[in-house]
């Protein structure tokens, strides 16, 4: 297994974040969650509900870039305009997203950066659906370079989706639909199990140390970890070469460095 790659162990740990019993729509939103959303739908988790990414709910995971002769196996139409009142607002789906910067608190920003909302420094994608995202179903992250810039210290620039952040609450309201789960990086796997929902660290990639992701994160973590995060086994490796078979996982984490760190 010494030729696995960072990119491959995170797949694999994202896969084990879309575990699950029930019948719900796992949504991986770049290379690394897409793929590790199909891992767990073929080994797992096989009531995970996909779709190809336009109209329909699909059978299998649909293999990533050109695909030559394979047509995707159709379950059933899902419509954008369907697809709020299957998944988004019952609940019954798993995002994973890559935000600019996340907080303590579990706040992100895929807004602006620097400056005022009405001038910013650096205006990015605005915050498209995560305000609702981030209240009505479950989240996870993936973070390719972690780092201060993206876990900052303090509050995100603009708040994107809605977090723990306890001065953001008002009384009386519902926040039962905030479920933040699992963050995934080059370093290590995080989960927001502490007191309040503090961030801990939970596992820790081959040759990391807490000190490094400590050093590498701006606010304050918990150490609560359990041992290494898992290399993907034989099955795994074959199913995610099945899904990309351009290799573009090659290219999410810099220098396609090895799992295991020398």
């Amino acid at each position: 297994m010494s030729d696995v790659t960072l990119a491959e162990l995170c797949i694999f740990a994202c896969s084990e974040t879309f575990r699950t019993d029930r019948e719900i729509i796992a949504t991986g939103i770049g290379p690394v969650p897409r793929l590790g959303a199909g891992v767990a739908k073929l080994t797992h988790s096989p009531g995970l509900m996909m779709t190809d990414g336009e109209a329909y709910l699909v059978e299998e995971p649909v293999p990533m870039g050109p695909r030559g002769d394979y047509k995707p196996k159709f379950a059933g139409h899902l419509p954008f305009s369907r697809f709020f009142d299957a998944a988004v607002w019952t609940g019954r789906r798993h995002a994973m997203v890559t935000p600019t910067q996340i907080d303590r608190y579990g706040q992100t920003n895929l807004s602006q950066l620097g400056g005022t909302h009405a001038r910013p420094k650096t205006q990015m994608l605005g915050v498209r659906g995560f305000p609702g995202n981030s209240i009505y179903h479950a989240n996870s992250m993936f973070v390719p370079f972690h780092s201060t810039r993206t876990f900052v210290e303090g509050e995100v620039d603009m708040v994107s989706s809605a977090g723990y952040n306890p001065a953001k609450r008002v009384a009386g309201g519902n926040y039962s639909g905030i479920d933040l789960q699992k963050m995934i990086t080059n370093l290590c796997v995080m989960d927001f199990g502490g007191p309040d929902n503090a961030v801990r660290v939970t596992n820790l990639h081959p040759g990391v140390t807490f000190d490094e992701v400590q050093e590498a994160t701006g606010f304050e973590l918990i150490d609560a970890v359990e041992g290494e995060t898992a290399l993907p086994n034989a099955e795994a490796l074959e199913i995610i070469a099945q899904l990309d078979p351009h290799n573009y996982r090659s290219h999410v984490i810099r220098d396609n460095p090895s799992a295991l760190r020398k």
